[in-house]
């Protein structure tokens, strides 16, 4: 090549670099530039993938402890970062499957998560139980944004009625803080239930006024709360946080009739960590003995020591005759909302197949007949709760409520059949579930050997594979995630006997006992009326006045 061709070409691509160069550094100024307008004028950028949810959590400088200890970050804790991952999860579905997982709110024109979407059709309802499932079948575990949910549901119709009788200006407020919280595509917690004290005695009747969250004090800014409440799922985990009455309050219980907004973060809140069984295997190197080292749950204890919620985030103060109102809707909502239960019960039917298929019992009668009867618990559940969904009514709020009745059926289900799910799963996986050495046994030099011939299965299944499944069966029936398969369904949304009463209210036994006097052809003439009962479930059902 000429030399003069030569240079030009050398000219030609010093040009272009330094183009390239000076286009980069304009680009860098101004992502500069950009980023400094964004921080002083407090904007934060939407979270989209579960990652960004997981980088918004840092830096929060939240009072949170652990073991008598006082945790530095959370993200980075060993036996926290599974609960996490497990909420990651509800916003990398929403990217991968938005239609089942994302919905159009009405309140933004824009597209947000499902969780956060007030629910305008029983095909909502219905859409959120699908996603529900869905993420259990993903996690194995609980995901903890369903309380935030159904929360936000419940106030929104609760809210409304408040204003319509009182002219207050909740409803607006409200709205205005569903929009934030779907613009920024925050996780919204939901603390309901208080420690409670002596369950005889009311709220304004106990001993120590903490026992059940308060106003402390007022200024003209705001309230200041205090109290704690128990149970907490994801709190931690949550950007967020609403605060409401757990009962029926009286007119001497105003300063317990209190529903506001407040950050998780924010001062005078402490949280205190709910152990979980098994949990410290977390801690241990490797991730063989945890059963599901990915995913876990999360429950803490939120105690609010004057902790300051601001006028425009008040959504109930002192308006005690919508307390109940409040819980009853709320509980309605989440009572079906454990159809997620039956995604973890595909997981654990999953497993249980596994390894009966690993032990090469696969194809034995009893086997398949086992695994029959755990399918048919698990869609008994669903089928109720997606039915209650599917039966849902328009509130005068304009947002929809599901089927009371149904929904409590569907959670008095719960409280039952994940029990019998795993007695089946356990009685399929045989005693070496809970009698297996620890992973450092596996991975040792003098004892893997050993383990590894004497714990093979069938031909063709690696030991490892085995072990794996079988700590993942233990995870789910007794260890770590069993407190949200087993334990939180017997006691979530209200224990066994809450579900009781609400079906007992609504189960119209007078009509019944009508239809049945009807065909044996019984008179008892003036006797035979009915006084009409309080339950609408029939005229749900059939479209009519059914009294």
């Amino acid at each position: 090549m000429p030399w003069k061709e030569h240079e030009t070409e050398k000219q030609d691509i010093r040009r272009k670099e330094v183009s390239h160069f000076f286009h980069f550094g304009i680009f860098l100024f101004f992502k500069q530039y950009i980023n400094i307008i964004l921080v002083h004028s407090n904007y934060i950028m939407p979270i989209s993938t579960g990652e960004e949810y997981i980088q918004s959590l840092r830096g929060r400088k939240m009072k949170v402890y652990l073991f008598g200890e006082l945790v530095n970050e959370p993200v980075d804790h060993p036996m926290i970062r599974p609960s996490i991952n497990a909420v990651a999860e509800s916003y990398d579905l929403a990217t991968k499957d938005p239609e089942l997982a994302s919905a159009q709110s009405s309140l933004t024109g824009n597209q947000v998560n499902r969780f956060l979407h007030i629910a305008e059709s029983a095909e909502d309802l219905v859409n959120q139980n699908r996603m529900q499932r869905k993420l259990g079948q993903l996690t194995g575990t609980c995901f903890q944004r369903c309380v935030g949910m159904d929360a936000l549901n419940s106030l929104y119709s609760t809210t409304f009625e408040i204003d319509k009788k009182f002219g207050t200006p909740y409803h607006g407020r409200f709205k205005k803080f569903v929009e934030k919280m779907q613009e920024e595509n925050f996780v919204i917690g939901g603390a309901m239930t208080d420690v409670k004290g002596d369950r005889s005695l009311s709220p304004s009747q106990q001993e120590d006024p903490d026992l059940f969250v308060h106003v402390s004090k007022r200024d003209q800014n705001g309230i200041y709360i205090s109290g704690a409440k128990a149970h907490q799922t994801g709190c931690i985990n949550s950007h967020w946080i609403l605060v409401m009455p757990t009962m029926r309050l009286r007119d001497e219980d105003k300063q317990y009739a209190i529903v506001g907004a407040i950050p998780a973060d924010a001062e005078g809140i402490t949280y205190i960590y709910g152990r979980q069984s098994c949990d410290t295997r977390s801690m241990e190197s490797g991730d063989l003995d945890a059963g599901n080292s990915k995913f876990s749950g999360q429950e803490a204890m939120i105690i609010f020591d004057n902790a300051f919620i601001p006028n425009e985030l008040i959504f109930m103060d002192g308006e005690y005759e919508f307390a109940s109102m409040l819980v009853e809707r709320f509980t309605c909502y989440h009572r079906r909302s454990y159809v997620c239960k039956t995604g973890l019960g595909d997981v654990l039917i999953g497993a249980a197949a596994s390894i009966a298929d690993y032990n090469g019992i696969s194809n034995a009668s009893h086997i398949k007949d086992k695994l029959v009867e755990m399918t048919h618990l698990n869609e008994t559940i669903f089928g109720a709760g997606i039915a209650s969904s599917y039966q849902a009514h328009k509130t005068m709020s304009g947002n929809y409520q599901n089927d009371d009745m149904l929904a409590n059926v569907c959670k008095h289900n719960v409280t039952r059949f994940p029990y019998e799910i795993g007695r089946l799963a356990q009685d399929i996986a045989g005693g070496l579930m809970v009698t297996m050495p620890s992973e450092k046994d596996f991975r040792s030099p003098k004892t893997g050997p050993l383990l590894e011939k004497y714990l093979k299965g069938r031909k063709g299944v690696s030991t490892e594979n085995r072990i794996r499944i079988l700590r993942l069966i233990e995870n789910m029936t007794l260890g770590r995630n069993a407190v949200g398969y087993l334990t939180e369904s017997m006691h979530g949304a209200g224990s066994p006997q809450a579900q009781r009463i609400q079906i007992a209210r609504q189960m119209q036994i007078g009509y019944k006992k009508r239809l049945a006097k009807n065909l044996a052809g019984v008179d008892e003439g003036e006797s035979a009326q009915i006084v009409n009962e309080q339950s609408e479930y029939f005229d749900r059902i059939f479209g009519s006045n059914t009294n």
